[in-house]
C-alpha cells in the first residue's frame, strides 16, 4: 500500500539540502581518520558509529527529496 502526502516545495528543497552541522562533520572526518590509522577509543568507536549513522540518515533524507524534486546528488 502506498500513500501519497502533499508538502510544500520549499520543505522539500529544505530537506534536499540538509548536511551535517560543520562542526560534527569536521569530528567525523577526524574520526575516520583516527580509525584509518587503528587509534580510535572505545568512546570514539561509538561516536563514530553515531556519527556516520546520522549522516547516513540524512543522506538517505536528501536522496528522496532530491528524487521528489527530479534532481540528481551533488
Amino acid at each position: 500500500m502506498s500513500a501519497t502526502i502533499e508538502a510544500p516545495v520549499d520543505l522539500v528543497e529544505s530537506v534536499a539540502h540538509l548536511r551535517l552541522p560543520p562542526k560534527e562533520d569536521s569530528r567525523l572526518q577526524e574520526l575516520m581518520d583516527a580509525n584509518t590509522n587503528g587509534s580510535l577509543t572505545a568512546a570514539e568507536r561509538e561516536q563514530l558509529a553515531s556519527l556516520v549513522e546520522w549522516s547516513e540518515s540524512l543522506s538517505l533524507l536528501r536522496a528522496r527529496a532530491l528524487r521528489l524534486l527530479g534532481e540528481q546528488p551533488a
